[in-house]
């Protein structure tokens, strides 16, 4: 008598996480995997992104989110699992460092961190809206109390993020079947900013660890799509 083997589906969740070689991003990555999810992530860092696949399992596709082209190949790659039930806009740019004043910011440097910032994760979510409403899924949006607060030097990576901000809201109400959280971490101690304030001052800032573990709640506690600060 022939043995039937029939082969069980992975029912996993599924993640995408951007920026994930270092930081927050890296540290969720570790967080999600330990809680059973599988994951696609992505960074630019391509070694630092090899090294967060190896300890996490997950698929690493290392580029620009910036770049059309990456965003496909990274769509492609969440449907290829079976879908996208998460999505984490983490990647993000400070535009212009040191940290200038708006009235002499660069202008190439403000359209850089405006296309990483708010046009790269609204191009994402256009490429996978479809899986995450069949999966009824939710996005992640990592956001900053600069787009909220005037700080000064922080001009133009507050506008930035204030945009996102403003493209979350409008995306929670046009799409009420998915979760949709615009995250304020509050400071992490992270390369991003110390590259900001220097490494002294950043040293006192929260671990991306404690960050990941709340995020993971979160997420697990799905609350209504609004802006979440730890």
């Amino acid at each position: 008598m022939t043995e039937d083997i029939r082969t069980t589906p992975d029912t996993r969740p599924t993640a995408l996480v951007t920026g994930a070689s270092r930081g927050l991003g890296r540290a969720l990555a570790h967080a999600l995997a330990a809680e059973g999810w599988r994951l696609v992530v992505t960074a630019r860092g391509a070694a630092d992104l090899e090294e967060t696949a190896r300890e996490t399992g997950a698929t690493a596709l290392a580029g620009d989110v910036a770049d059309p082209a990456h965003r496909e190949r990274l769509a492609r790659a969440a449907h290829e699992l079976g879908g996208l039930d998460l999505l984490v806009n983490n990647a993000g740019s400070l535009g212009a460092v040191p940290l200038p004043p708006l009235a002499a910011y660069p202008l190439d440097a403000l359209s850089g961190a405006l296309t990483t910032n708010v046009l790269a994760p609204l191009a994402l979510i256009q490429a996978t809206v479809c899986g995450l409403r069949e999966r009824g899924g939710a996005v992640v949006n990592v956001s900053s109390d600069a787009a909220v607060e005037a700080y000064e030097g922080w001009g133009g990576y507050g506008l930035t993020k204030a945009a996102l901000d403003q493209l979350s809201h409008v995306l929670a109400v046009e799409e009420p079947e998915l979760a949709v959280w615009w995250v304020d971490p509050g400071e992490m101690r992270t390369r991003m900013l110390a590259d900001a304030i220097g490494e002294e001052d950043a040293a006192g800032a929260a671990d991306p660890e404690t960050v990941a573990a709340f995020l993971v709640d979160l997420v697990k506690r799905r609350p209504a799509s609004g802006r979440v600060t730890r």
